[in-house]
């Protein structure tokens, strides 16, 4: 995103939602790599969630998280 992602509303929506909530980090590394989440199923379930930040401070539901990893089964030994 680079510069272009400081004149995007979005990023400062989600800005001022983590430092109303008291989100202190401590701001270190290059600043420019958008993260992501995986949930990853044992031996052939493969990939059963995937969010990648779109913008800076995307989330990735909770819910999602959670019903995903229910979703793991275990592999047969």
């Amino acid at each position: 995103m680079m510069l272009s992602g400081f004149f995007r509303l979005g990023v400062w929506q989600n800005f001022f939602r983590a430092w109303r909530s008291g989100y202190s980090g401590n701001l270190e590394g290059e600043g420019f790599t958008l993260g992501g989440v995986y949930v990853i199923g044992a031996g052939k379930q493969g990939v059963l969630l995937e969010h990648r930040e779109k913008e800076f401070g995307d989330k990735v539901s909770l819910a999602s998280v959670l019903e995903a990893a229910e979703k793991i089964k275990p592999q047969a030994s």
